[in-house]
């Protein structure tokens, strides 16, 4: 997410050319005094999504001392380190498979950056500033401020809000960018911005009865935290936070993001915990809106949770970075922001450590370019549908490994396949008609999402650990780190819940949205 964070800061400069670490004071105590305290008669979660929070560095900032909040809510509450993320492990359809319980096949939001085979044109939430310069502004805006959640998120499926508002319980959503619900909102342009461009002042959008995002739609209208990235910070999102408990309108079920870590990690490595640092005094902000912090386990069940681990990426630039565009250099490819051409063969999107590849020419076939991409080393394996069959290669493997949904074998989330060829490829072993899953967790279920994601015939391609996709303007991270694939790497994220006993099923990503609804059926 903090990917479009920063895309958005960018344009709009463009465009228009400390917490407290105590836990006691009077002001606060004084602001403590509209917050219940007794028991509520309808259980309250709150979910706080912590970009790129990940168990390592988690553990290290609390054992050095510099995360109390964290700590606090660790010591009351229950932890797994192995929650699967969404595939790709990039934060829009993370996002997407939260708030609907579903993969990619049923959500339709394939990736941060994709290709739309209906309209035939590349589809970014906000993958890099020059990738969205070279697609154009507007449309860039069109998506984020209206269409994933209004036409790209899938109609078939629906959202923790939609599901609430069925069950006549409250919801809201602060700084989250999927966050379709039932209610409609209009989220408004700074005037400073469309003056000086084609964006309209206004975009219409549903969501749940409370929405915050930013300086586009805020609860709190005192909320000053709206310079820093157009309130797309985490001092926004605290701050609006703080103001529903202390009014004490806080609903049945709340969600909030918390983005700027994942700045941090990207840039300084995994092994960092600066950014633990920083967001933990926010939470310590929360905490402190409280007579006592432990007065904030009485009323509320608090899920924190993050989006996806970031894995290192080597400090090369040249041997970490994998331009798919030298690669298939034999190909035409289309170029971003232009529309396709007769003579354009293929179309390369970058997810960081994730890439697709589509084909858009009937001549050529993607078990060809599959070969190629094959011999570079860096890349784990490639992946293509022929009918309802899923093959995958790996330069690393002989033969190759094809799947299907439905079959004789199953793995430990209870999901049935029919499977052939080398599993080694992905890393499965089987005992007994039983799969187990190595490298790739739950990758059966992840691979096949994405491959049932959209239309067209494509290619779906993983990297290494270490290693890095380039397209045309797609961002780097060598030298720090990167998330996009479906590796173990990337994928395997911690949970803390205070509360309840009420275990989660599968620890999947997949799988929190029918939990958290359980608060309430």
């Amino acid at each position: 997410m903090i990917r479009l964070l920063t895309c958005i800061i960018a344009i709009s400069i463009l465009l228009i050319g400390c917490a407290s670490s105590g836990q006691n004071s009077n002001e606060q105590d004084k602001k403590a005094a509209a917050i219940q305290t007794e028991s509520q008669s309808s259980p309250k979660v709150i979910l706080l999504v912590i970009d790129s929070l990940m168990d390592e560095p988690l553990k290290k900032a609390i054992e050095e001392k510099k995360a109390p909040a964290l700590a606090f809510f660790l010591k009351h509450g229950q932890y797994s380190k192995n929650v699967v993320s969404s595939y790709p492990t990039m934060s829009v359809t993370i996002d997407s498979s939260l708030i609907t319980g579903a993969y990619p096949d049923e959500t339709k939001i394939p990736g941060l950056v994709w290709f739309n085979n209906d309209k035939k044109q590349i589809i970014t939430y906000g993958n890099g500033l020059f990738e969205i310069m070279k697609i154009g502004v507007s449309q860039f805006a069109e998506s984020i401020m209206h269409q994933y959640n209004n036409v790209d998120l899938s109609p078939n499926v629906s959202t923790i809000h939609e599901d609430l508002d069925r069950l006549k319980k409250e919801s809201a959503s602060i700084n989250a960018f999927i966050y379709r619900g039932n209610y409609h909102h209009t989220l408004k342009v700074p005037k400073l911005i469309t003056k000086v461009s084609n964006l309209p002042g206004e975009y219409e959008t549903a969501g749940p009865k409370m929405l915050s995002l930013g300086t586009f739609i805020q609860q709190d209208k005192k909320n000053n935290h709206i310079v820093n990235r157009l309130g797309l910070n985490d001092a926004f999102a605290v701050e609006e936070l703080k103001y529903l408990l202390e009014k004490n309108i806080i609903p049945e079920f709340t969600i909030l993001y918390i983005s700027g870590n994942d700045f941090t990690v990207h840039r300084k490595g995994p092994k960092t915990i600066k950014g633990i640092e920083k967001l933990d005094k926010y939470l310590q902000e929360v905490l402190n809106s409280f007579p006592k912090w432990e007065d904030a386990l009485k009323n509320y069940n608090w899920v924190i949770v993050g989006d996806s681990k970031q894995s290192p990426v080597i400090e090369s630039k040249k041997e970490a970075l994998i331009d798919l565009k030298e690669i298939l250099s034999e190909y035409r490819i289309l170029k971003l922001g232009k529309p396709a051409a007769k003579d354009d063969e293929i179309v390369i999107t970058a997810n960081e450590r994730m890439a697709y590849v589509y084909k858009i020419n009937g001549s050529i076939s993607v078990k060809n370019i599959a070969e190629r991409l094959k011999k570079d080393q860096r890349i784990a394996w490639i992946a293509w549908k022929e009918k309802e069959l899923i093959h995958v290669i790996s330069g690393d493997h002989e033969g190759s490994f094809e799947f299907n949904s439905g079959g004789t074998y199953r793995d430990v989330y209870n999901q049935a396949w029919s499977i052939k060829g080398n599993t080694s490829i992905l890393d499965l072993v089987l005992k007994n008609k039983n799969i187990h899953y190595g490298d790739y967790p739950d990758g059966l279920a992840r691979l096949y999402g994405v491959m049932h994601s959209q239309e067209g015939e494509f290619l779906v391609i993983d990297a290494k650990p270490g290693y890095e996709f380039i397209g045309e303007s797609s961002p780097e991270h060598s030298g720090g780190g990167a998330h996009g694939s479906m590796h173990k790497d990337d994928s395997l994220i911690p949970i803390i819940v205070t509360g309840t006993n009420k275990s989660i099923e599968h620890l999947r990503i997949v799988d929190l949205k029918k939990w958290i609804m359980d608060f309430w059926n």
